[in-house]
């Protein structure tokens, strides 16, 4: 079991999941978001690359289109 905190409130997920798989269960894939981990941006690139370990802290923004 993974724990993590996601914009300070807690989950947990049964098996590891990559940010990319992360994001796809957020229903977030299709939007402009900005993710932070542990205080460190991370590059969308590197979204199937990173695993989430227990622990860690998300911070996830999505752009807002204003004028």
């Amino acid at each position: 079991m993974i724990s993590v905190l996601i914009n300070g409130t807690p989950s947990a997920f049964d098996r590891p999941l990559s940010i990319a798989e992360l994001i796809e269960q957020m229903a977030l894939g299709n939007k402009r978001i900005a993710l932070e981990r542990n205080g460190e941006i991370v590059p969308r690139g590197q979204f199937n690359q990173q695993m989430l370990a227990d622990g860690d802290k998300l911070e996830i923004v999505v752009a807002v289109g204003g004028g």
